[in-house]
């Protein structure tokens, strides 16, 4: 295939994602300014084709962390759950923290069977981007005037079996029925004045995949909106909710902070 046809095959969903990627890196190892950066993300997902995404990157160093969009398309996973459950050991078998922490967090498998115990201490278990050994696995945490935090993806079935004394083992908001094939996380064992929490949350690049979303799809109304004959009342509402929306992300991500620092990240 020339390189003219290549540049003319339609790019996917991952592929806008990775040049984002790219930029983002830049950003913040000072390759790029706010300016520059917010212009070719808008480009980025305004893209349609390979061509138009290549030459966001072509000005940056091929070592970036994350590499150029490809005109070779590589075979593709399915992403769907069965490439996660991957059998074996785990990685990691428990956790102690006695007037301490611990965390397990990022790419790590899930045993079959994960045993914890905090004195006075704090853990935090994150699923998010975790293997599992097996379609079932069971988390038990023993809490003693401590905590254990734990965070699973959406879709992800929880069943919550432990018991407190002046502590408590909190349930996961409903959010749905579990997705096919995801697996399934038992959380029990024993609190005395200590605390289970457990919570949904996506990825953090999938939250600022949604974000970028989100911002996009507001330019494309404010477009839309110069377009069309509108009265001001109507204009002023509408700009009214995209403000609101603005503010009520970024009291998110602050809360969010906010949460990240009290856990000692």
């Amino acid at each position: 295939m020339t390189d003219d046809a290549r540049a003319g095959l339609r790019a996917s969903d991952a592929d806008r994602d990775r040049v984002a990627e790219v930029l983002r890196d830049a950003l913040a190892e000072g390759r790029l300014d706010m300016g520059e950066f917010e212009e070719r993300l808008e480009a980025v997902y305004r893209a349609r084709t390979y061509g138009e995404l290549a030459p966001l990157t072509r000005d940056l160093p091929a070592g970036a962390s994350a590499a150029p969009v490809s005109f070779v398309k590589e075979p593709a996973s399915d992403g769907g759950w069965a490439s996660r459950i991957v059998g074996g050991e785990g990685s990691s078998s428990g956790g102690v923290a006695i007037l301490s922490g611990f965390e397990r967090k990022g790419r790590w498998t899930v045993p079959k069977r994960f045993n914890c115990f905090t004195f006075m201490g704090g853990g935090e278990i994150d699923l998010r981007e975790a293997d599992f050994a097996d379609r079932e696995v069971e988390i038990n945490v023993v809490a003693v005037m401590g905590g254990v935090q734990v965070i699973v993806p959406p879709g992800v079935e929880v069943v919550v079996r432990g018991i407190g004394i002046m502590g408590a083992f909190e349930h996961p908001r409903a959010d749905g029925p579990p997705e096919p094939g995801a697996p399934r996380v038992v959380i029990g064992g024993f609190a005395f004045w200590g605390g289970v929490g457990v919570a949904r949350k996506v990825t953090r690049a999938e939250r600022q995949r949604l974000k970028e979303q989100r911002r996009q799809e507001r330019l494309e109304r404010r477009e839309g909106r110069r377009e069309l004959p509108r009265s001001s009342r109507e204009e002023r509402r509408e700009a009214h909710r995209d403000r609101h929306e603005e503010l009520r992300e970024r009291r998110g991500e602050r809360r969010e902070h906010r949460e990240e620092r009290r856990r000692g990240r």
